[in-house]
């Protein structure tokens, strides 16, 4: 038989969902005013020729067209990819590696714990700053290591085959500490016994890392995997610290084209079309990885 519901039931219903919206309504202000307004404007110009001052004029797909013809994006989407094949794989490993060898240095765990994280919550411009006088060929002491071993140090920098090696290595210096807090949040979260129940059978630490530790840390890397392409995609602030607004070729990202597109060639059009393609991409490559979380994350109950 259905409960009844009274007036009075009905009231207090009424006044938690007031108290509920009263406190999400902050929040839901700011995520329209800030996220949800600009996607769909940003939607809006990449159909249209707007240079910010003069009225806007329907252009059709060919902001789109440019996006797929021209040369130039062409080749920052293959650095961008590039940047990104050697980025979140390294400091996901490194993270991870570090992150598990720190689960057993016992009590001061926390202190290293800190100290890897402290570039983490650094200015990326600062950060960007340091590096850019380590990758100086003149005075790098990097440069100054690799002599005395016998290798050619190269042009960091300057030289097309090194520049998104460069900004990888940066990156990776940068956000491991992220990636170390977050695989030793997901270790403590493994059950001991696991490992017990594994020792007890005669497992080796590999085995143990192979069938337990990995399995268990699947939604962990999951997570990870998909925040670290997505920054990785949207790197700029280290190219526009090391190179200013005059980058040549080979080291410009999708982000940094957007950013020259909008504010020195002031076409907002086509910058909003490479905006949407690159909002439209990772939100297929983010799909995709959820699609195939089925087959390899193990959630624990």
């Amino acid at each position: 038989m259905a409960t009844r519901v009274t007036a009075g039931q009905k009231r207090a219903r009424r006044k938690d969902a007031l108290y509920g919206l009263a406190f999400l309504g902050p929040q839901l202000v700011g995520l329209i005013v800030f996220l949800v307004g600009p996607l769909i404007f940003a939607f809006v110009l990449a159909f249209v020729n707007w240079d910010g001052f003069n009225p806007m004029t329907s252009a059709g797909l060919d902001n789109f067209r440019f996006v797929f013809t021209d040369p130039q994006i062409a080749r920052s989407a293959l650095n961008t990819l590039w940047f990104t094949i050697l980025q979140v794989p390294s400091v996901m490993i490194f993270g991870f590696l570090i992150g598990f060898f720190l689960q057993r240095v016992g009590r001061i765990k926390s202190f290293y714990r800190v100290l890897f994280f402290a570039p983490q919550v650094t200015s990326s411009v600062a950060v960007a700053a340091i590096w850019l006088w380590l990758f100086n060929p003149d005075i790098s002491p990097v440069n100054s290591i690799l002599a005395r071993v016998g290798i050619v140090p190269p042009d960091w920098l300057q030289d097309p085959k090194t520049v998104i090696l460069a900004f990888a290595i940066v990156s990776v210096w940068q956000g491991v500490g992220y990636q170390i807090v977050m695989f030793m949040a997901g270790l403590e979260n493994v059950p001991r016994s696991l490992y017990e129940a594994a020792d007890i059978d005669g497992a080796g630490e590999w085995q143990k890392m192979r069938k337990i530790t990995i399995p268990l840390l699947s939604p962990t890397i999951l997570f990870l995997t998909i925040t670290s392409i997505i920054g990785s995609f949207q790197i700029f602030d280290y190219i526009y610290v090391f190179l200013g607004d005059t980058a040549p070729a080979a080291s410009r990202t999708i982000v940094y084209e957007i950013v020259q597109i909008a504010f020195r060639e002031f076409s907002y059009g086509r910058a909003s079309a490479v905006a949407v393609c690159l909002f439209l991409a990772l939100l297929a490559v983010t799909g995709l990885q959820l699609l195939a979380q089925k087959r390899w994350v193990h959630y624990t109950e």
